[in-house]
């Protein structure tokens, strides 16, 4: 598949993945040119690449200055391997050489979800039927990774940036950095080192590290939210009431106005039932108690059938409100809380 290093033994790293020769990315980057830069976040940069054969790949690069990176970098290589599902993103081969550590993946066209809600032109192509095939993607490749892949495996950096699209539109969950695994008769627990992105968070791991699938199903319901509005949660704002779009959402549902939280572009191809539907199942997600969100099986239930009754979701006491007072954010949850590693990526649209 891909011209093999047979020299690469800088580094050993437990992987069943081919592994790729630099000189083999360095010719297909042009030597990492900025006019091939697909994005960039916290580990380093991603690229996209070209092969001799024509076919296009995905280079991430992991920066050199990273020691965090490092981490993420063997636990990225090492778990994903052992993952295969139609909605995850799928690594090709890495690379370990002269002080370069890079992952390969399939490229994937159409960038992330959160660059189609940054561009209006891209936004308004997302009509109603492409944003429910994402939300079903999404859940049946969490679903996956919670209960039918070999391992338990929690996401914990689930976000619209690291949702990938193909040609078709489909849903791929990527970026495995954060993730973490559990083998038999494992079990999550606390974390001192709290990682992820503010916004997307878990109440329960961002004020105390415990994370668990309940903590993944929370980020879901802040991208499902995402879907439904057109809009991201780290950057709305409305302004006259100092609200987030958790909050504005709760708000518009214990109103009976669900439906105005729908994004205007898909005013003519959505189908109420299933938009309010979509609306409750994120709302349930995002419940303050973990025991009280459903599981991934749950929601794939709620979203593939139209005579499942869903619960009364109960209202979110972590809305965090914006107040327009020098840009600041407000909230219930303790001031005292540090985030050790949150992270902040940004995707450039190409």
């Amino acid at each position: 598949m891909f011209p093999q290093d047979e020299n690469n033994n800088e580094e050993n790293v437990n992987t069943d993945l081919p592994m790729i020769p630099l000189s083999t990315i360095l010719k297909s980057t042009n030597n990492f040119s900025d006019n091939y830069k697909l994005g960039e976040g916290g580990f380093g940069a991603v690229y996209k690449a070209v092969l001799a054969d024509g076919r296009e790949i995905a280079v991430k690069r992991l920066s050199k200055n990273s020691v965090q990176g490092a981490e993420e970098f063997k636990n990225e290589v090492t778990l994903i391997a052992k993952l295969q599902h139609r909605n995850l993103v799928r690594m090709l081969a890495c690379c370990i050489e002269k002080n370069e550590k890079l992952l390969i993946y399939e490229y994937l066209p159409n960038s992330s979800l959160d660059i189609q809600f940054r561009d209006t032109v891209k936004t308004a192509q997302l009509d109603w039927k492409r944003r429910f095939n994402i939300i079903n993607g999404i859940a049946k490749g969490l679903l996956y990774l919670h209960e039918d892949s070999r391992l338990l495996v929690i996401h914990r950096d689930l976000k619209a940036s690291n949702i990938l699209l193909d040609h078709e539109m489909n849903p791929k969950i990527s970026d495995f950095g954060l993730a973490r695994s559990f083998g038999g008769g494992q079990s999550p627990t606390n974390t001192v080192r709290v990682v992820g992105t503010y916004g997307y968070m878990a109440p329960e791991y961002a004020l105390e590290g415990f994370f668990s699938v309940k903590s993944d199903v929370f980020s879901f319901g802040i991208i499902l939210l995402e879907i439904i509005s057109g809009k991201r949660n780290n950057k709305f704002h409305l302004q006259e009431h100092g609200q987030s779009l958790l909050t504005y959402a709760w708000d518009l549902w214990n109103a009976n106005k669900g439906l105005e939280l729908m994004d205007p572009w898909i005013q003519d191809s959505h189908v109420p039932d299933e938009v309010l539907k979509c609306i409750q199942i994120g709302l349930l997600c995002v419940q303050d108690k973990a025991s009280d969100r459903p599981t991934m099986s749950n929601v794939v239930h709620m979203l593939g059938s139209d005579r499942v009754s869903l619960p009364t979701p109960l209202c979110s006491s972590f809305c965090v409100r914006r107040t327009k007072k020098e840009g600041g954010i407000s909230s219930n949850a303790s001031s005292s809380v540090t985030f050790n590693e949150v992270t902040l990526s940004e995707l450039i649209p190409r």
